[in-house]
């Protein structure tokens, strides 16, 4: 997956900002909370469900993000050597499980 296409599909889910930060980190939120990030050190993290970090961390797959890990986020460090669709699902389900936790109010104002 390139930069682009990830970018592509971050942006193409509903109501998802994109902000620069921690030394040009791409940082993409859903009513303010952050749901993936990339560029630290070339990777990807991402929030998952229980079950996929269980079998994404045990199976090697992918490795227990620094300082979210307790959260349930896992990171890749190579970006270029992940599957553009595979990615697209996972990122879709990081956005729906952070979509989640806003208010009532907050997705009704953002249209989720």
């Amino acid at each position: 997956m390139t930069p682009a296409e990830l970018d592509a599909a971050c942006l193409a889910l509903p109501a998802v900002t994109k902000v620069v930060q921690w030394g040009g980190s791409d940082v993409y939120k859903v009513g303010g909370r952050i749901f993936a990030i990339a560029g630290l050190a070339g990777g990807l993290m991402f929030k998952v469900t229980d079950l996929a970090y269980e079998v994404m961390t045990q199976s090697g797959m992918a490795r227990p993000a620094p300082y979210l890990a307790r959260a349930r986020w896992v990171s890749f460090d190579d970006l270029a050597a992940l599957d553009p669709e595979e990615v697209a699902d996972w990122l879709k389900t990081a956005h729906g499980l952070v979509a989640a936790k806003l208010t009532r109010k907050q997705r009704a104002e953002l249209g989720l």
